[in-house]
């Protein structure tokens, strides 16, 4: 029906010829406005085209869009889904109205506009790096990884899926590594979790069309991410892995196709706000590809990437070099860095990046040595990493005759460790808003927090008897007072001291308690101590003026 229809026929024959008009002009005011799509700031908006599906779209196309609000412009990539059906996709990062307009080399995509309305939500966006070596969502709120590994969940049946997140949605994790190409194994050829989509056209090495991508492959993968965001949980996305044992070819494919695949995979999932970019696992593994390769794709992550999401890579034999502009944070596989005291501190200072030690070994009963680790000592890897300022990744290769074991593919979580890792995120993201930071590294390494006002004490496997009221000097005052939880991170319970300590005039290196008083502990393992200051901050004392000597040498000791 035309639109001055329902007026003109006798629908309000009363009404005179200029009220007609103003409501005319209204209604057709107000059409676009409730009409127009909104989307919430940090969620996905989809530009949606049809075109001929000509030559081969996954080489020959070349589709963007720039989306403007204002002085912000922002230009992701798109891509080809199938059936003649091109997307563009934008997380829009502030609210308000934005515009867009396509560019492409094929003319039935090239230079559409559209608008729509970013709005308010939920969502806290992309996480970042904050203050050095640590973590917050783009609205500023902190996020400290507490990860877990699930390397293949992605390639499960439904059921074995939807297990795995209803445990999730119970288990303490907030990150969670995952391959986006599937390993070889002959389960995913024949048997129950026969493989139904591949990443590449074909069914096999024998067909495969590296040229092309099959989109029905990504969508499944999308929605698993999507699955994931709704729970809470960054995904940390692994674009390269080794594990074919020369049967399908995805981990020898040529540099062509791996700039194609890595390109894609931004189009397809950048506007996703919980994406991680992971280069690859055990990249040194991958005989054919030098870290001048991984360069090359780091780069090509960091140009298409609008939203600069995280970037790292997971090291086998050869740690790659994490220094380099485009690596955002350390992303570790170095056992020994978490069985002791003082390591993630010196990586801190070597890098000047958050530290993430992504692989520190498995709770679990693998044959291989990686999976050994019994839930204590996974749990006391995690304190380590934590009061050395650094974060740490769970894995469960608890094995059974029905249960392949977690990291290979989730469902249900068989150890001892995840509660105790709840229970250290609790502690932690209770603590100090920037993040623990070692408190006195080079002489005091088992003690992170925040110099005079919180200090977080961890024992590991030392059983002792008493701690001393004394404290590292930096932050100090005369006058503050100080309480102290012991906590037993084993059987995770928190016991208030009594007393209220107060320090004295702080001498060179370190304070003690003005009655000298010592802290009672219980002589087991795995206790850790908690001290806070309490009362109001003691007004400092003024500087004496400070003039040396002639020809005195002044020296600044840490």
């Amino acid at each position: 029906m035309h639109p001055h229809a329902r007026f003109s026929g006798g629908l309000f024959p009363c009404l005179p010829a200029f009220l007609l008009a103003l409501l005319l002009c209204a209604w057709a005011v107000c059409i676009p406005a409730a009409a127009q799509q909104r989307v919430e700031r940090y969620g996905m908006y989809e530009v949606v085209l049809k075109g001929k599906d000509a030559g081969n779209p996954f080489i020959d196309l070349e589709l963007s869009a720039t989306f403007t609000r204002g002085g912000e412009r922002f230009t992701p990539e798109g891509f080809y889904d199938g059936d003649g059906t091109y997307r563009v996709r934008f997380m829009p990062p502030a609210a308000g109205q934005w515009t867009y307009v396509t560019h492409s080399n094929h003319p039935d995509l090239d230079g559409k506009t559209g608008s729509f309305t970013a709005v308010e939500g939920a969502n806290k966006g992309p996480v970042r790096v904050a203050d050095t070596h640590h973590f917050a969502h783009a609205d500023g709120t902190p996020f400290r990884p507490f990860g877990t590994t699930i390397y293949e969940w992605a390639f499960q049946p439904e059921p074995k899926k939807l297990e795995t997140l209803a445990t999730l949605k119970k288990a303490p994790f907030n990150k969670a590594r995952m391959l986006a190409v599937p390993p070889y194994k002959p389960g995913y050829v024949e048997g129950p979790e026969k493989l139904s989509e591949f990443p590449f056209v074909g069914t096999s090495r024998d067909n495969f069309d590296f040229s092309r991508f099959n989109p029905a492959y990504f969508r499944s993968l999308e929605r698993d991410v999507k699955r994931l965001s709704d729970l809470g949980i960054q995904v940390d996305l692994i674009l390269f892995r080794p594990y074919d044992k020369g049967q399908w070819g995805f981990d020898t494919t040529s540099d062509a196709v791996n700039q194609r695949f890595v390109r894609y995979m931004v189009a397809r999932f950048a506007a996703f706000q919980n994406i991680w970019w992971s280069l690859a696992n055990e990249n040194s593994y991958i005989r054919h590809l030098t870290d001048e390769d991984f360069d090359r794709y780091f780069q090509i992550v960091q140009k298409y990437d609008p939203y600069q999401h995280l970037r790292s890579i997971h090291n086998a034999d050869r740690i790659y070099d994490y220094n380099k502009p485009w690596v955002t944070h350390v992303s570790l596989q170095y056992y020994n860095a978490v069985k002791v005291f003082g390591v993630s501190p010196m990586l801190r200072d070597m890098y000047r990046k958050p530290i993430v030690h992504d692989e520190i070994n498995y709770e679990g009963n693998s044959p291989s040595r990686w999976g050994q680790l019994s839930g204590e000592e996974l749990t006391r890897r995690f304190w380590v990493a934590l009061v050395g300022g650094a974060y740490a990744t769970h894995g469960e290769v608890l094995e059974s005759a029905k249960v392949r074991g977690w990291i290979a593919g989730g469902g249900q979580l068989a150890g001892t460790s995840p509660e105790r890792i709840g229970f250290l995120r609790k502690i932690v993201e209770a603590g100090p808003r920037r993040g623990l930071a070692p408190i006195d590294q080079l002489f005091v390494m088992n003690a992170a927090g925040e110099p005079g006002e919180y200090y977080l004490y961890y024992f590991g496997d030392e059983k002792p008897a008493e701690f001393p009221f004394v404290l590292p000097v930096k932050g100090l005052r005369k006058g503050m007072k100080f309480r102290a939880d012991i906590i037993d991170t084993w059987n995770m319970t928190v016991t208030p001291v009594p007393d209220t300590f107060e320090i004295g005039e702080p001498p060179r290196y370190r304070v003690a308690d003005v009655d000298n008083r010592v802290i009672k502990l219980p002589g087991r393992p795995y206790m850790a101590l908690r001290i806070q200051r309490v009362g109001d901050m003691p007004k400092a004392a003024p500087e004496p003026a400070r003039k040396p000597a002639a020809g005195a040498i002044v020296e600044e000791e840490l």
